[in-house]
């Protein structure tokens, strides 16, 4: 019997964490709670992010963090698929934020996201006191952690934060990132197509797209703010992804996690490929094939396996015996 190819294809190597295009932002009960109604709906194919930061109404933030442990631990949160957004290391309440949180629903917590992460030894100082929080509450495994690089500051370290023990994500602060340059790049930039076009932007996207897959990180798209045109949040998403290389974008609003998801997802005609290629594959035993008078080995399985998990994570649909043999 052949290898399963998360074996057969990596050996010793990190390989890239394969996660729902979407990561969708709510911060008050009622918008969780739509939130996880959706994704009930929409069969688990986004995450969402319960936000103690923004979301938080300042000088609640105690009760703020109680409300979420209480949504995590909920039956409405069905597919375990929800992380948290604590306060900057800056802030006083960050702590408190992870002692509520991971101490009261550290085994449900999908991930952390640590914004504002303009340094390093800040950034490793948070994970390691969710490493020895987790420790103290008995979790049996550890939480990943997600990064927001949102400053000049991080953007100069940004390999290093991408190096940082137990991430899974790191992610792109837009709105921040145009504010930290005090006027020199302009208003526009925060939107399309001054967003991708302008050099200053073009170039610290690519940087931390880089830096990410380098690590074995996956990297996440600030969010549009353009809420309800579809095809503009389409476009939007499909740049990031084609041009870019991210892999997955930030959602604010219901009606953006659908299209970002369309846009991000492989092809119908590249998932159709990516099948007959492993299935091929896997009757070879991994060795060399033919494939419409291509050659294929294992490198190119393993970007094809790759696609294959992502097509599988967003939902689309699989051959049976893909199914059965892959993901059974």
């Amino acid at each position: 019997m052949p290898a399963h190819p998360s074996v057969a294809l990596f050996s010793g190597d990190k390989s890239l964490p394969i996660l729902p295009a979407a990561e969708h932002f709510a911060g008050t009960e009622e918008r969780i709670t739509k939130a996880f109604q959706l994704q009930q709906k929409m069969g688990g194919t986004f995450d969402i992010t319960m936000d103690c930061e923004d979301g938080a109404p300042a000088g609640r933030e105690k009760e703020h963090a109680e409300m979420v442990v209480r949504m995590q631990n909920s039956d409405l949160n069905t597919y375990n698929m929800a992380g948290i957004r604590i306060h900057d290391p800056s802030h006083p309440a960050w702590r408190q934020d992870v002692e509520i949180m991971v101490g009261g629903a550290g085994e449900r917590i999908r991930y952390i996201t640590i914004p504002k992460s303009m340094s390093v030894t800040d950034c490793a100082m948070v994970i390691e006191t969710i490493r020895e929080t987790g420790a103290k509450a008995g979790l049996k495994r550890e939480v990943p952690i997600h990064v927001l690089m949102e400053t000049q500051k991080a953007l100069h370290c940004v390999w290093e934060l991408a190096a940082l023990p137990n991430l899974e994500v790191l992610d792109f602060g837009l709105m921040d990132f145009v504010s930290d340059h005090h006027g020199a790049v302009p208003a526009a930039a925060m939107r399309s197509p001054g967003q991708f076009d302008h050099a200053l932007l073009h170039r610290a996207k690519a940087e931390t797209v880089a830096a990410a897959l380098a690590n074995g990180v996956v990297p996440a798209h600030n969010v549009t703010l353009e809420l309800k045109d579809v095809d503009f949040i389409y476009n939007d998403a499909r740049r990031a992804r084609e041009e870019f290389g991210f892999l997955r974008q930030w959602s604010i609003y219901p009606a953006q996690i659908e299209p970002i998801t369309r846009a991000m997802a492989p092809k119908a005609p590249e998932v159709a490929e990516a099948e007959a290629i492993l299935l091929k594959a896997f009757d070879a035993d991994w060795g060399p094939i033919q494939h419409e008078g291509n050659l294929h080995d294992r490198a190119t399985y393993r970007y094809y396996w790759e696609q294959l998990q992502r097509a599988k994570v967003m939902g689309l649909q699989l051959q049976d015996r893909t199914l059965s043999t892959f993901f059974a």
